[in-house]
């Protein structure tokens, strides 16, 4: 069947690893200029969704997660990383806890082999995990970081326990210019009477421009978190023992990553925008890293984001699979060795809490 949001008029349907949800209605320039006037409805109910019940659950996440999570208050969002015993990035998780469950949405096509690994892990514990990807659904209402109330909100938090009572959400999370809503899959017509849609081409080119990176498409299997910046929102580094967390530990009181995130401002003068996973390399050809994401910006033009060799000049013109391109820093070349990692999110808005949200 096809999804609803499909069905709308002017949909097409977005690539890997987005399919099933719209790329756009027929106009993604209008899309992202609206996005930036009013929340705008993003449907990405191919996530995947996953509820952890029972009274160790918390403290079972605390330990296997790189977040601090034991004493996660009731409504509360955080980001989570799960991390290979080399402290590569395996998966990221953006969780919530209702007080009787933890509501965890996870990139598309992840939730399998991510449940796989928390049922390997249960032993004797009292917790339960249930994978509810196509039960239960992410809708995101996407929003202008201008908007916010005289109390330094965003104006569409204040009606977000309205809007999630209403539609009989699960659960809510809070992104840095999202709010994302669990709910059933009939929700999402609801939603589109009452909101301008946009699809994720207007989405990731507002993320790009955010220099926010998504994990599956700005890392690859050998990413460490200091690399990307997870480090500030994802990572907890006063928390007790996890795997991966010696290489963490070490980076951050004595070394450097290999490599860093870089924000690319791409030639607009190109009728292309650079694939994912092709080469970045220095004006004289030497491969320095690769492209991540890439959009065509409705203000910026043509941008993207890239990880490249941390040694590789701050001032160095580069070339994303051919195309010219200027870079911005985003994690700095120091980054580590007790250096805090701060990414430019100026025009970011912030939840209520104060938290950076990917």
């Amino acid at each position: 069947m096809t999804p609803p949001m499909l069905d709308l008029p002017g949909a097409v349907e977005a690539e890997h690893p987005d399919e099933g949800v719209a790329s756009h209605y027929g106009d993604p320039m209008r899309e992202q200029r609206v996005m930036s006037e009013q929340p705008s409805l993003v449907d990405r109910s191919n996530r995947g969704v996953i509820k952890i019940t029972g009274p160790d659950r918390l403290s079972w996440l605390h330990s296997l997660t790189s977040q601090h999570l034991e004493r996660l208050p009731a409504g509360d969002t955080q980001q989570a990383l799960i991390l290979s015993p080399q402290g590569h990035l395996e998966h990221h998780l953006t969780l919530t806890d209702d007080g009787s469950a933890t509501w965890i949405h996870v990139e598309p096509h992840t939730a399998s082999a991510l449940v796989d690994y928390l049922n390997s892990m249960r032993f004797m514990l009292r917790v339960e995990v249930e994978d509810l990807s196509g039960v239960l659904e992410v809708q995101t209402l996407a929003y202008a970081p201008e908007e916010k109330s005289s109390d330094g909100t965003h104006a569409a938090f204040s009606s977000s326990a309205t809007l999630a009572q209403d539609l009989g959400a699960a659960a809510v999370t809070n992104g840095p210019f999202t709010i994302d809503l669990i709910v059933e899959p009939g929700a999402a017509g609801k939603l589109a009477a009452t909101y301008p849609v946009a699809g994720m081409w207007a989405f990731e080119a507002a993320r790009i421009a955010a220099r926010i990176p998504r994990p599956g498409l700005d890392t690859d299997h050998k990413t460490l978190p200091h690399e990307v910046g997870l480090i500030d929102d994802a990572v907890h580094l006063n928390k007790g023992c996890y795997r991966g967390q010696e290489t963490v530990a070490r980076i951050h009181n004595v070394g450097h990553p290999p490599r860093r995130l870089v924000f690319l401002h791409l030639d607009g003068s190109v009728d292309r925008l650079p694939a994912h996973g092709s080469p970045i390399t220095t004006e004289d050809g030497a491969q320095v890293g690769f492209v991540g994401s890439a959009a065509r910006h409705f203000e910026l033009g043509p941008i993207g984001l890239g990880l490249i060799k941390r040694t590789v000049p701050t001032d160095a013109t580069l070339l994303a699979d051919g195309v010219a391109a200027a870079q911005e820093v985003v994690v700095p070349p120091d980054a580590g060795a007790n250096v805090q990692v701060t990414l430019r999110r100026d025009s970011v808005p912030q939840p209520p809490s104060g938290r950076k949200m990917l």
